[in-house]
């Protein structure tokens, strides 16, 4: 599909929403000006290549977006811009490419207009600046095309949200990401910065001296005392030997002051990578949630994937963190994954169901370009990724069953059925770090390969992002690079990181 624009400005955002139109569709913009006024691009070449011609542009106070298909005009929409606002006036040219997108395939976005990662933010934002529910609910369907299921759903996580951080004084302090990036296997669908452990096992240990390095520097820099939740990802961290998961923790513990940590998370994702012997390390450092992720109950799946653990290994590793006292675990799942039907989400659902975690996090689908979804598409071809409306809704209902809210959501580009992801929990067992990162109320410093650290200025509500290597190899080699960059934001930020 080409994509034709006489101006750069809101050219991210009007792909965006053409993609999601045509998820999978591989995409080509031309920003030309002089090129598309000839209108030349008609009876161009590239239609004939192409077929479809879409073709969005922005001039003066007159919008205009015409849809052709194999050389001929067969949608054209345009209206007046009356709104000087840049935000504003973004709005406005979406709404306007939704509606000629709409008519034209006879279809609507459960989202709307929404193609950004965090649409509860300003759900979240409305109702502290004290905007009655039935306005905002009103808002984003105006405003945003948003069907009356997402929106009400957007209302209920921003409130559990809000209800979960009365918990942290999260205006004054920070949280800490620790990344472990290595993984017994890498499944199909991951684009996360993970490397198997065959292959960098000699390297663990001096990975982690570093990683303790930066944990000290970055502690120094921050300050310990503001610290109130740690998150350990990756990767997987439990591919660790139990003596070197607790050189970590036991660092942890002596470079933070632990009284002020109301969670500390350790992703114990694959549960082929759990032990006694590891859980018992997690216990002993006061870990206090755990996240055991089988993604799928259902064995021929995880073959597909790439996953080398069993539904049995799920289950012995769940309920062995039970029997040992892990009092809030979560559990992962997702939605799409290739050759799985409604029976099979549903089988994974009554497993769930029966082990009843604290929470579930439900994923749908999103195949990045570096997974192997992606850049093996021959040896899946034979495997379809579904989701649907009935899917996430069947995910809720479920979670409703066990008791638990949704507290978090987030969405991502080439979701499968351009869905969410949800995190739902039960009373006081919200991931509080999920909710601080995903809606940037807080700075999140980040350690590791391949972590990216947000240094947030309240006074302000903007990101400033730092950047580590995701290379294992480079991160050890280029230590002092990225301590330097640290020291150079918060020195430029010194005075405007907390509220005192």
């Amino acid at each position: 599909m080409l994509i034709y624009m006489n101006s750069e400005e809101f050219e991210h955002d009007v792909q965006m929403l053409i993609m999601a139109f045509f998820p999978g569709e591989e995409l080509k913009v031309i920003v030309d000006a002089a090129y598309y006024n000839s209108k030349k691009f008609q009876y161009s070449e590239d239609l004939e290549e192409y077929g479809k011609c879409l073709v969005s542009f922005y001039i003066d106070d007159i919008i205009s977006f015409e849809i052709f298909e194999n050389g001929y005009l067969v949608n054209c929409i345009s209206e007046r811009i009356e709104v000087s606002d840049r935000k504003l006036r973004k709005d406005q040219v979406k709404r306007l490419v939704y509606r000629a997108l709409s008519k034209f395939l006879n279809m609507e976005l459960p989202w709307g207009t929404l193609t950004g990662i965090r649409p509860v933010k300003m759900v979240r934002q409305a109702l502290e600046n004290g905007r009655s529910e039935s306005h905002i609910l009103k808002d984003l369907k105006k405003d945003y095309y948003m069907c009356d299921e997402k929106a009400q759903l957007s209302l209920l996580v921003a409130k559990t949200e809000l209800n979960a951080l009365k918990l942290v004084p999260y205006t004054e302090s920070y949280s800490l990401y620790i990344g472990i990036p290595f993984c017994p296997s890498r499944c199909a669908y991951c684009s996360f910065t993970s490397y198997s452990l065959s292959i960098y096992e000699s390297r663990v240990n001096e990975y982690l001296d570093k990683l303790c390095e930066e944990i000290d520097f970055t502690i120094n820099l921050l300050g310990k005392s503001r610290i109130n939740t740690v998150y350990i990802g990756g990767g997987t961290p439990t591919t660790l030997t139990p003596v070197q998961l607790e050189k970590l923790l036991k660092f942890v513990r002596e470079k933070t002051c632990l009284s002020n940590i109301i969670e500390l998370t350790v992703e114990a994702g694959r549960p082929d990578s759990i032990t006694e012997q590891k859980l018992k390390v997690l216990l002993d450092y006061k870990v206090n949630r755990i996240s055991i992720n089988p993604q799928t109950m259902n064995d021929n799946t995880l073959k597909t994937i790439g996953r080398r653990h069993t539904v049995s290994q799920t289950v012995e590793a769940y309920e062995l963190a039970r029997e040992m006292g892990f009092d809030n675990i979560n559990m992962d799942i997702i939605v799409g994954l290739p050759g799985e039907e409604e029976k099979d989400v549903k089988n994974t659902l009554e497993y769930i169901k029966k082990l009843s975690p604290d929470s579930l996090t439900v994923h749908s689908l999103a195949i990045k370009r570096a997974a192997r979804l992606n850049t093996n598409k021959g040896l899946f071809s034979d495997y379809k990724s579904i989701n649907s409306t009935r899917l996430m809704e069947m995910t809720r209902e479920y979670a409703s069953d066990m008791g638990m809210l949704p507290y978090y959501l987030y969405r991502q580009k080439n979701m499968t059925g351009n869905f969410e992801n949800v995190g739902y929990a039960r009373e006081n067992k919200a991931a509080l770090y999920n909710i601080l990162i995903m809606e940037e109320m807080q700075t999140i410093a980040a350690v590791g390969a391949g972590a990216s650290t947000k240094i947030y200025i309240p006074s302000e509500n903007r990101i400033e992002r730092i950047e580590n290597v995701k290379d294992v190899g480079l991160y050890i080699e280029r230590f002092d690079d990225m301590l330097e960059r640290k020291i150079k934001v918060v020195q430029k930020e010194e005075g405007r990181l907390f509220h005192v």
